[in-house]
């Protein structure tokens, strides 16, 4: 079984439901059904054909997200070839280092302007017999030695194909194995180059075989997409939705773009990233501020109420991380009559408060996936406390990438939920000693969805892979259940001249819950004590200079303002501290403010995670002049 194979097996099934929802230039969706985008596929593919794509060959998607993606990716994958992806915001470099490296027969570029970075960029010259545009007509027929077609060529040499050789695209699927490469992910490349990671068919099936035990899935689900499909993680969940005769509809993670989408979609499911939900949370908060003194109090008394309750309805049905046998249920207990006394007022507060939060999510909605990172516990018991379910995952590129992820019907918050069903685990210590459930260490998982290995790359894969075990360098505390916490990252760990060992992760999370801070990086690697890079929200650094009459001409003159330093200051100490469960040596002793966020990219991974080791480098002298002694 391939993924083509099992999409056209459901197609069939659901020929006239809607796959996709895309929408025209008049704003509103349209429907694709499964047997208008079954012949979309063959079309594409008869067209590849015709090109020169053949079972084991490679070819580039260098595009963001529209309907044609999907049909590329299957496609490619339908004909025995895989597909090597990159987002349109990627640089020349990175490009044409990925396809040279992959070795791709071809490319299908979003528009004119990417294939210019394939062309002209700097490093290795790939070797292209054609690139496709998704959008735009190419203004010669050839470049070099690379044939050039729109999108419309491509399906218009696929439909005189198919009726020359009607039999050849069904041929091709049937001969697919699960053990075929479908596609190479290259790492976003936090150090040294970026690594391709080959992902089997096997990986993809194995997830969408597992996730029904967590997830109730039916085929009149609706998928809301915003994130990067070329990203391991959107990629895997619109195959899961699909494969259960679902659809998916694709929207822009803007604010007024996504409210708008998600009224008209109503969908029942949407998949994120952290940011996201983060942005969400800032949002209504800043609304919140905006109204009177007594919605303002009546939306905090509510929220309070509402975490309370949700702490209570937690313990009281006993979604608790468990690291070990409980003797008795005293939490079931002693959590029994507060929660009968703050139903009532949670029911008043869903009533007059939080119903309207939860309608903007349209009138289908059943959970978001947060994904591709750590979700901050401030913003998850937030979404709990408003009845907003959100569902916390966990994967790697490398495991194509769901590992694990909450039970839809019994959530258990702070874990990342349970390893999915048939993976193998172990979490170890650095001497490669086993340690029990409720201790620190990290993971390593073995499961037919572990990578087939690095592309051209023995080394780097014999470092995390080993015997079918693959080490995740994620530390881990494992519960009785499978369920995983993850407390940091093994090579994120900052080690003080004291010989301390910090995971920067848990103090970041903590400063992130601050209005005033946009991001944060914690250093001090070799350093006596903790600093940190802090990119502030200078929409708050200017109502704080308003309200202490601070005169400025440019607003990045406030960051060196000594009032505007003890204001962040006071955040620093008042969240890193004794009193908040932080040890002495972890508290942030310096900071820096910085005029700009870190740069997308270069210094952030396209799912918002931080490239320590890039920004470690780019910004070393602010970093040292923080720890200089005065």
């Amino acid at each position: 079984m391939t993924v083509p194979q099992l999409l056209f097996q459901v197609g069939q099934k659901r020929a006239q439901n809607p796959v996709q929802w895309t929408k025209n230039g008049d704003k509103t969706f349209h429907q694709v059904s499964w047997t208008e985008w079954m012949s979309q596929v063959e079309e594409a593919a008869y067209g590849l054909y015709e090109l020169g794509l053949k079972r084991g060959h490679k070819v580039g998607i260098i595009s963001d997200n529209r309907p044609q993606w999907l049909v590329a990716d299957v496609a490619i994958m339908a004909l025995g070839a895989a597909d090597v992806p990159r987002g349109a915001d990627s640089t020349a470099a990175e490009i044409r280092f990925i396809l040279h490296h992959s070795e791709s027969l071809g490319v299908i570029c979003e528009d004119y302007a990417q294939w210019e970075k394939v062309r002209t960029g700097p490093g290795p010259d790939p070797a292209l017999s054609f690139c496709i545009l998704f959008q735009g007509d190419p203004p010669a027929p050839t470049e070099g030695h690379t044939r050039m077609l729109s999108w419309t060529q491509l399906v218009e040499l696929g439909k005189k194909s198919r009726t020359d050789n009607p039999h050849l695209f069904h041929d091709q699927l049937s001969l697919g194995s699960e053990d075929d490469l479908a596609t190479i992910i290259y790492t976003s490349g936090t150090t040294g180059e970026p690594k391709g990671v080959m992902l089997a068919h096997r990986s993809f099936l194995f997830q969408i075989d597992k996730i029904k035990k967590i997830l109730d899935l039916e085929s009149s689900d609706v998928m809301l997409s915003v994130l990067p499909i070329w990203h391991s993680f959107e990629r895997a969940v619109e195959y899961i939705i699909l494969s259960y005769g679902g659809s998916v509809a694709y929207s822009k993670p803007l604010g007024k773009v996504l409210i708008e989408d998600m009224a008209m979609v109503n969908p029942t499911f949407f998949p994120s990233v952290p940011r996201i939900w983060e942005g969400v949370l800032n949002a209504v908060m800043r609304n919140v501020r905006s109204k009177s003194p007594v919605q303002r109090a009546l939306f905090h008394f509510f929220l309070g109420i509402g975490k309370i309750h949700a702490d209570l309805l937690m313990l009281f049905e006993g979604r608790v991380p468990q690291y070990h046998i409980p003797s008795f249920p005293w939490d079931r207990i002693l959590s029994f009559f507060p929660l009968i006394l703050f139903t009532p007022l949670n029911f008043l507060g869903n009533l007059l408060v939080f119903n309207k939060l939860k309608k903007l999510l349209g009138k289908r909605f059943r959970a978001g996936i947060s994904g591709g990172g750590a979700l901050p516990s401030h913003v998850d018991h937030f979404f709990r406390a408003v009845g907003i379910k959100v569902l916390e995952g966990y994967g790697l590129t490398e495991t194509g990438p769901v590992l694990s992820c909450r039970v839809q019907r019994r959530p258990v918050p702070r874990t990342v939920g349970p390893l999915l069903e048939g993976i193998e685990y172990k979490v170890v210590t650095e001497d490669g000693r086993e340690v029990k459930n409720g201790e620190k260490g990290v993971l390593w998982v073995k499961s037919p969805q572990v990578m087939m290995g690095y592309y051209k790359n023995p080394e780097k894969t014999a470092e995390v892979l080993k015997d079918g075990w693959l080490n995740t360098g994620d530390l881990v505390i494992a519960t009785i259940h499978r369920e995983i916490r993850i407390v940091g990252r093994a090579k994120d760990t900052i080690v003080l001249r004291g010989g301390e060992n910090i995971e920067p992760e848990p103090i970041e999370q903590v400063l992130l819950q601050s209005e005033a801070i946009d991001q944060v990086m914690v250093v001090g690697q070799d350093q006596k004590s903790l600093g940190a890079l802090i990119v502030p929200n200078f929409e708050v650094v200017e109502r704080v200079a308003r309200e202490r009459r601070l005169s400025y001409y440019e607003k990045e003159e406030l960051i060196h303002n000594d009032l505007i330093r003890d204001y962040f200051n006071t955040i620093i100490q008042n969240a890193v501290n004794a009193n908040t469960g932080f040890k002495p040596f972890e508290r942030i002793t310096r900071f820096t403010l910085l005029e700009a966020p870190f740069e997308p990219l270069v210094e952030v991974t396209a799912t918002l995670k931080l490239k320590r080791n890039v920004i470690a480098q780019r910004r070393a002298d602010i970093i040292r002049e923080m720890f200089v002694e005065r």
